[in-house]
């Protein structure tokens, strides 16, 4: 069974993805996988974030009372 990564290892993945991809050394079939591969550690920050905002917005009180 794997274990989960934390949001800074993605983070750090998928900014070595970027730079990979700025530099453009890279050949087209590789460039298009590290996209792909992009995508998806995109896709999962921006989840992780989301769950993340939704855990505090359930820990803090709300003043409906204005």
């Amino acid at each position: 069974m794997s274990e989960e990564r934390s949001f800074e290892d993605l983070q750090r993945e998928l900014e070595d993805v970027v730079a990979r991809l700025e530099r453009g050394d890279v050949a087209v079939d590789d460039a298009i996988a590290l996209y792909r591969r992009g995508e998806d550690l995109y896709r999962e920050c921006v989840a992780r974030l989301q769950q993340a905002e939704l855990r505090i917005e359930e820990l803090v009180p709300r003043d409906d009372a204005t």
